[in-house]
């Protein structure tokens, strides 16, 4: 269901709120893929980036089944992950896209710049870097955070960097939500530190897909949409961007504090 959410008239936000998890998922995809198809069309090619996590599951799923898109023409940058982690733990964010993204593809990417999470932080930051100042991202999937993170960029977030990846320290917030959604079986497993890519270079794509199904992400929802511009809350900078796309379902919107203004059925 398309939706104004009663945001801010000076804000250019677009909002789908879906009946499901998985219909909210299925709807991210079919707009990323247009996006992508569009860029194709225009330039011959595209450059994406693509979070991971569970809000991401339905939306990569849908995503690699897309109709005519042309994915030896796309290159995909990696938006953040665990430092000293290896890629074939289960909670390793390379690991994830290889087995839900990458290996579903029809056709093997142009290219994929994965994050090392086991390689010097600084390297690999650098290294990363330069290679995607080289690219104009057209879409970036994205999703926030319980703490409203974007990314790994807890709050308060570094809004003033413009270099592509950092290194972070998580908060215990983050790591609960880690915890929570079942990467890890305690606390104590949870890394405290990540790469990410930064605020600056989130902003710097041309479209954003985020996508925020469930209940427990209602308040950083409330809070990014109603909320001043804030580093406390990393995802209220989502006002700021021309293009940015909020994929919820019902349960993301409940117990907020402003009235949703269904326009039409989308699913």
């Amino acid at each position: 269901m398309a939706s104004d959410m009663g945001a801010r008239p000076s804000v250019p936000w677009q909002f789908v709120v879906s009946s499901s998890k998985a219909v909210c998922g299925e709807q991210a995809a079919l707009k990323g893929a247009q996006l992508i198809r569009e860029a194709i069309s225009k330039r011959g090619s595209c450059n994406i980036i693509l979070a991971t996590g569970s809000s991401q599951l339905d939306m990569l799923e849908h995503l690699v089944t897309s109709d005519g898109v042309d994915w030896n023409k796309v290159t995909c940058f990696h938006l953040d992950e665990y430092i000293g982690l290896s890629d074939d733990h289960p909670a390793s964010f390379v690991g994830y896209l290889r087995e839900r993204f990458l290996n579903k593809l029809p056709t093997k990417p142009a290219a994929f710049h994965f994050i090392n999470g086991l390689s010097k932080p600084e390297v690999t930051c650098k290294q990363l870097g330069n290679v995607i100042k080289q690219h104009q991202i057209d879409v970036a999937f994205i999703g926030i955070g319980e703490n409203g993170h974007l990314a790994f960029n807890d709050p308060p977030a570094d809004f003033e960097t413009e270099e592509p990846y950092i290194s972070v320290q998580l908060a215990e917030s983050c790591r609960k939500q880690q915890l929570g959604e079942g990467w890890f079986a305690t606390l104590e497993e949870v890394p405290q530190q990540a790469i990410t890519m930064s605020i600056h270079q989130i902003m710097a794509a041309q479209h954003l897909i985020v996508t925020v199904p469930e209940k427990r992400k209602a308040k950083a929802v409330h809070d990014t949409i109603m909320g001043e511009v804030d580093s406390k809350v990393p995802a209220t900078i989502l006002q700021r961007h021309a293009h940015c796309y909020l994929y919820l379902d019902i349960d993301s919107t409940r117990g907020t504090r402003y009235q949703v203004s269904m326009e039409k059925t989308m699913d």
